[in-house]
């Protein structure tokens, strides 16, 4: 109510501002017909005025909602990597039956640029993982998504996630793995059926996490080369990463 009320004396004021200035004109030529007759002029450029200024201050908002919520989501999604994301695709890297091509193609650098990144970006839009899930600890794996559940049912809770599908399905992908662990009592002595079933539902979490893992990289290079700096020191697809430099 008080904003409202704000408006209307603000259109008010404008009001007498206009009837003043109309009337300092009249004083000062003192012909009532040129009044009129500019008046009329600027009232038949009005609607070309609002427009103009609408399109322009509405494309001016959106864009900076826009980057507003682009902001938002990289945050989130940077937390999502340091909290699960980079220790997941290490994990998730023991179950590949063939690791050496997609290390040496996301062995990422400090002089990574726009080419390189979009190399990266296909090649992962592209690639075909072969994982076993025969290969890796599953207990393991399922107690490490056991004891991140609850952060990652809070990230879901974002309403900022409903504008970033790709994201919102790594999660799920990612929830449903640690379902189909968690509702099996053992994972031991697991049918050959029951193996490959598994290996299906590893193989979509960590398609969906090298995906991600790319455009938050890129996020990183462009706007937070510090961040970048440790991200590629502590690479979860090198065996031989460590923060030291």
């Amino acid at each position: 109510m008080n904003r409202y009320l704000r408006t209307r004396h603000i259109a008010f004021l404008l009001l007498i501002v206009s009837l003043l200035l109309y009337g300092v004109d009249y004083l000062v030529l003192g012909k009532g017909e040129e009044v009129f007759t500019g008046f009329l002029g600027n009232f038949a450029f009005l609607p070309v005025y609002v427009l103009f200024v609408t399109l322009m201050i509405e494309r001016v908002i959106k864009e900076r909602e826009r980057i507003s919520l682009r902001q938002k989501l990289n945050m989130v999604i940077g937390v999502f990597f340091s909290e699960v994301g980079s220790e997941l695709i290490r994990n998730l890297s023991d179950f590949l039956v063939e690791p050496d091509e997609l290390e040496e193609m996301l062995r990422v650098t400090p002089q990574w640029g726009e080419g390189e990144f979009r190399r990266a970006a296909s090649f992962v839009a592209a690639y075909e993982p072969r994982l076993d899930s025969r290969m890796g600890e599953l207990g393991y794996l399922k107690n490490f998504l056991a004891a991140r559940r609850e952060f990652m049912l809070r990230l879901l809770e974002n309403p900022n996630l409903l504008e970033h599908d790709e994201f919102t399905d790594l999660l799920w992908a990612v929830f449903h793995l640690a379902d189909e662990l968690g509702s099996r009592a053992t994972l031991t002595g697991l049918s050959q059926l029951d193996l490959d079933h598994l290996s299906g539902d590893i193989r979509r979490a960590f398609t969906h996490l090298l995906r991600e893992w790319i455009v938050y990289l890129t996020h990183l290079k462009a706007d937070y080369p510090y961040l970048f700096s440790l991200a590629v020191r502590m690479n979860p697809l090198d065996p031989e990463a460590h923060a030291e430099m």
